[in-house]
């Protein structure tokens, strides 16, 4: 008998106690509608924006080079390694694996939480739907914290990494993201541009350079809290122009669609013990089912843990490299949970499979693009494929 996994996932790694920040003025916590732009024809000259929290430096360089398959060419074996929250902690852990995507020639998609760029003085900005004003399920971010995510933002951009969303307060269950309305996800996401917006003015700080991205127009999606309420948030994202969204519950390893106009970027369901069971492809729901949910289990149990869960993304990564070649998704926190297990799993699998021949490790914005210049029927074809079947090419890709 196959088990299904429920597909649950726990707010980011909480920040450090945060510290007062300095500075004045006001964010449009109640801002309007935050609207795609037209892309600014590139004269070579930094453009500030607004305050100086962020400019315009060029189109991203280093992205994919989005083609579509010529006549029996077998796909790229896509995987993606996203990271909910984007705070760089204490643990580094931001950096490590902005560091390791570099190293191994990959990009990843680094989803941004809004207020970790707004200081907890200033938390009487951010009106939470459904809750108290300031009010979040994460601690808000030191300002130490919030000056190396920053940087780290910075670099991630310049390698080629994807900034996304996150959203802000990290709300689940009653009164989280499942039970907003499309008024209360665009106001949630006016937050978040109004907040990486203004940091400058937030913060106070002098000494921190302009992010050299807009964020309006590099955000093109995102992944909602403990994966709730994506129904409306798709009715919501419509008017941003944004071109996919990553939150759906999980779903077994086919290639993408579209859901009401953009991608739709699942977690998946991947093999376990053996093929006992089928997981969800994200650390917590490896944790819930090795060590109950709690965050500190039995130590003895770590090495098998950790192999269990190596094994499982590779075996996920095996059935569909040697088969459909579909994406493989993988979604993470920034966390310690099991003495570290989760994310030295991660490591073994980016150091496995991005050096693979045919393997390319990519931001979900990549492949969006790839996906969008494919031919519709070569897509329809397949999504018709089973995860396993390694079909004769030519009968797929015409």
């Amino acid at each position: 008998m196959t088990i299904t996994f429920l597909a649950v996932t726990r707010p980011d790694r909480t920040a450090a106690t945060a510290s007062s920040g300095s500075g004045s003025g006001k964010s449009g916590g109640k801002s309007a509608g935050a609207k795609a732009t037209e892309q600014p024809q590139w004269d070579g000259k930094t453009k500030i924006i607004g305050d100086g929290s962020t400019s315009y430096t060029g189109p991203q360089k280093g992205e994919l080079k989005a083609q579509p398959l010529k006549p029996g060419e077998k796909p790229p074996q896509f995987v993606v390694f996203s990271w909910d929250g984007a705070l760089q902690g204490d643990d580094q852990l931001f950096s490590h694996y902005r560091e390791l995507a570099r190293e191994y020639d990959a990009h990843m998609t680094f989803f941004l939480t809004g207020i970790y760029l707004l200081p907890k003085s200033k938390k009487d900005l951010y009106h939470p739907p459904k809750h108290g004003v300031g009010a979040a399920a994460i601690d808000y971010a030191t300002d130490e914290h919030i000056r190396s995510t920053l940087e780290q933002l910075r670099k991630a951009y310049d390698e080629g990494n994807e900034i996304g969303t996150h959203f802000n307060g990290h709300f689940c269950g009653a009164k989280g993201g499942g039970d907003w309305s499309v008024d209360e996800w665009k106001s949630e996401i006016d937050q978040f541009y109004s907040f990486v917006e203004n940091w400058k003015t937030n913060t106070g700080f002098k000494d921190v350079p302009a992010l050299p991205f807009d964020f309006k127009k590099e955000v093109t999606g995102g992944r909602a809290p403990c994966l709730e309420g994506q129904k409306n948030l798709l009715k919501a994202i419509k008017s941003y122009g944004w071109r996919y969204d990553a939150s759906s519950p999980g779903d077994f390893q086919i290639w993408p669609a579209k859901k009401d106009g953009v991608w739709d970027f699942p977690l998946q369901m991947l093999p376990y013990e053996g093929g006992k069971y089928q997981g969800l492809s994200m650390d917590f729901n490896f944790l819930y089912n090795q060590s109950g949910g709690e965050t500190h289990g039995d130590p003895a149990q770590y090495p098998h843990w950790e192999q269990l869960t190596v094994d499982s993304y590779m075996a996920g990564f095996n059935r569909v490299y040697y088969g459909s070649r579909a994406p493989l998704f993988v979604g993470n926190h920034f966390e310690d949970w099991n003495g570290d297990i989760y994310m030295k799993a991660v490591d073994q699998v980016v150091k496995n499979v991005c050096t693979k021949k045919g393997v390319k490790c990519v931001s979900f914005k990549e492949l969006a693009d790839w996906l969008d210049v494919q031919k519709p029927e070569t897509l329809q074809r397949l999504r018709a494929l089973d995860p396993a079947q390694s079909p004769d090419w030519s009968t797929v890709v015409k």
